[in-house]
């Protein structure tokens, strides 16, 4: 656990708990803004904690990399900056985007190039 890049600590037990057999954790981060919980990343899949359901409801939601289409870099600037000036991604699974924000670019970029090594081998 030492090695595994996280914010939260609750956030990172939460990810051991729905781990599958020798299924391992990447890194979990917490995400600003509205909708998401965190973003956690296994050897496996995506997992996304989505807040924005009616009633207080809250959903962890499991995406394999092999679902997954694309991921982007968001800005809401000119990227004349380089290309990780911003701390948010999309993850494109069929007809869905998720959005994350994070707090650092370094964290977006982590995330960036974890989805973009599986699906690349895909």
């Amino acid at each position: 656990m030492a090695d595994i890049p996280y914010d939260r600590k609750e956030q990172l037990r939460q990810i051991e708990s729905g781990l599958l057999p020798g299924e391992r954790i990447v890194a979990v981060y917490d995400a600003i803004g509205a909708g998401t919980g965190f973003l956690g990343l296994t050897d496996r899949r995506v997992i996304v904690q989505d807040t924005s359901f009616v009633g207080k409801k809250v959903a962890l939601t499991s995406i394999p990399y092999g679902k997954i289409s694309a991921v982007s870099v968001v800005s809401n600037k000119s990227f004349a900056g380089g290309f990780f000036s911003s701390g948010s991604i999309a993850v494109h699974v069929g007809t869905h985007t998720y959005e994350v924000d994070f707090r650092g670019e370094n964290k977006a970029h982590h995330v960036h190039d974890v989805i973009l090594h599986h699906i690349s081998q895909g």
